[in-house]
């Protein structure tokens, strides 16, 4: 928050057993206050219902791991992203061993789209593992 954002305190009444349970992930999660932890959780909420909306331009990073031994993979998986609408930011490539690779690509565009990119990436033969974590501008 900057310094004019203005902080409101309200009440908030809860049955104790989801008390307790906010308070276990307080400290599982390593949060200061359940103020944080709140906060937290309702901005998760305002990127979910941005991505619902599908009509505003959002981020993602997907995540993927896969076999670079698997014949012509690198090839799709870049000529799935040159001929998507959206737009690659940045990508990242590490050896993770012999077999495996671990990609990261930061994608910004609209939900359904990078979406569609996201599964056909994921769904390619030799993708191991695929992740796509969703991001969006917070409104204050």
């Amino acid at each position: 928050m900057s310094d004019r954002d203005e902080t409101i305190r309200f009440s908030v009444s809860l049955p104790k057993p989801l008390l307790e349970e906010l308070d276990l992930r307080v400290v599982r999660k390593g949060y200061a206050s359940r103020s944080e932890l709140v906060r937290d959780l309702i901005r998760e909420r305002i990127v979910e219902d941005t991505w619902e909306q599908g009509d505003q331009e959002v981020a993602g990073v997907l995540t993927i791991v896969y076999d670079h031994h698997q014949p012509e993979l690198t090839q799709h998986i870049l000529d799935i992203q040159h001929r998507q609408y959206v737009h690659v930011v940045a990508t990242t490539h590490v050896h993770m061993d012999h077999h495996n690779c671990l990609e990261t690509i930061i994608i910004r565009g609209v939900p359904a789209e990078i979406e569609r990119l996201s599964q056909e990436i994921g769904g390619l033969r030799g993708v191991r593992f695929a992740e796509l974590t969703r991001a969006s501008r917070i409104q204050r």
